[in-house]
């Protein structure tokens, strides 16, 4: 199995992701972000004009933070954007340079990631999250059971917070409330 990018020790360790709810504060979110952090443009909202728009805004500054931009599109629109990747699920290999970040919720999603090659897997929800109230969730010990299994570097997700990801005990962790 080849990976598209990087080994495990370069994908970043903290990742904010966007959506409605964050859109007003991300400049000062992503200003705070550790240099060298993931982040993940969502902004389904928005018609697709308007979301080109908005991430082109924000991409100066990732940059200068020296953040992976990925977008949650296809790889054409990821390309067009001058993004360095795509968010979620995929059936195919990705354009050179370009990176994928899955999305997986349970085992048959982690091994359809790591066959694909994902350079990495945002795996939820870990925690309660504030989008799915009362929804399932996998807790400590059931991330840990997929985390652990996997080949891809796993960034846990779903209600995270500093203190969550101490509590889950793991490095990589993304949130949008958590981080905004």
């Amino acid at each position: 199995m080849v990976r598209h990018q990087s080994p495990d020790t370069e994908v970043p360790l903290l990742w904010l992701l966007s959506d409605e709810r964050n859109d007003g504060v991300l400049e000062a979110a992503i200003a705070r972000l550790p240099e060298g952090s993931g982040f993940v443009f969502r902004h389904y909202h928005l018609p697709e004009d308007e979301r080109a728009n908005r991430f082109a805004g924000l991409l100066p500054s990732l940059r200068a933070g020296k953040h992976w931009a990925i977008v949650s599109d296809t790889y054409e629109t990821a390309v067009q954007w001058g993004a360095d990747g795509v968010y979620g699920p995929s059936n195919r290999m990705p354009p050179a340079g370009m990176k994928w970040i899955a999305t997986a919720h349970d085992d048959d999603e982690m091994v359809d990631a790591d066959r694909g090659a994902a350079d990495a897997i945002m795996l939820s929800p870990v925690f309660q999250t504030r989008s799915h109230p009362g929804g399932e969730v996998l807790g400590i010990e059931g991330f840990h059971r997929l985390a652990r299994a996997s080949v891809a570097p796993v960034i846990a997700l779903g209600g995270m917070t500093a203190g969550r990801a101490r509590e889950l005990d793991w490095p990589r962790w993304a949130a949008i409330d958590g981080l905004s």
